[in-house]
């Protein structure tokens, strides 16, 4: 087996308040300059941009799973990640029938955009993707899964579009493959929190939407190499641990 460094919450241009420079190729570069083996596409409401970043990562050293951060009619924010370039579009056309026609505010939000392997802009998202989708959690878990696609709420332990935050709790009958934390907490700190949830399978990512941000908080897979097949099997088997910033060993 071998360990494969990973950082599954990673921005682009496209989503609201990422920085422009968050382009498929900068990112690209970026995760490698920062040691990491596997990174996941992960904008706001919309998987655009997930083909450029894979059509680069082909011919560089490092894996890329497709992915998005869906936010819900409860305002809670949501990872999910799929196994080709086939479920991701399918999730893409859920999602523009289910995306708000509220127009975006560039001075607000940034230009929403999604660029080709030299920066190129190839399409500007004019709808907010700021904004909750026209579903509910259950529903999205449920499309996510349709699609083959794993389901992870996001940065659970913050206190705004969190599952905890919005909610209150984790609707006991919610399918999900594992759960995120944020950098407000190592996970000794936060089961200590919520005892309830000591067997839970838990990722830790950076959810960078600036270059900087890329790898400043990790997940290590063990898995025998870097593939969509073994890295669902890794959240079957629970084959993944964390690493903080100051270097404390949280693996498994």
């Amino acid at each position: 087996m071998n360990l494969y460094k990973a950082d599954l919450h990673v921005h682009t241009c496209l989503s609201p308040c990422g920085d422009l420079d968050m382009s498929p190729r900068n990112i690209i570069q970026a995760a490698i300059q920062k040691g990491l083996d596997m990174i996941a596409i992960t904008d706001h409401n919309s998987t655009r941009n997930v083909k450029t970043c894979l059509e680069i990562a082909e011919k560089e050293n490092i894996f890329v799973v497709p992915g998005c951060e869906i936010n819900t009619q409860e305002e809670v924010h949501c990872l999910a990640y799929f196994p080709d370039l086939e479920a991701i579009s399918e999730f893409q056309k859920y999602l523009d029938r289910k995306l708000p026609e509220i127009e975006n505010d560039p001075d607000l939000f940034g230009y929403q955009v999604a660029v080709d392997e030299d920066d190129g802009i190839i399409f500007e998202e004019k709808r907010s993707l700021y904004l909750g989708i026209r579903d509910d959690i259950e529903n999205v878990a449920n499309q996510v899964h349709a699609l083959g696609g794993i389901f992870v709420p996001a940065h659970i332990d913050r206190l705004k579009n969190s599952i905890f935050s919005q909610l209150g709790f984790i609707p006991f009958d919610l399918k999900y493959d594992a759960l995120e934390i944020s950098k407000r907490h190592s996970v000794p700190e936060f089961l200590k929190m919520h005892p309830e949830l000591q067997n839970a399978r838990i990722l830790r990512n950076s959810d960078a939407h600036q270059l900087e941000d890329i790898g400043t908080l990790t997940t290590f897979f063990r898995m025998p190499e870097l593939n969509w097949i073994f890295f669902r099997s890794a959240f079957e088997r629970n084959a993944f641990g964390s690493e903080i910033l100051n270097h404390d060993s949280e693996i498994w």
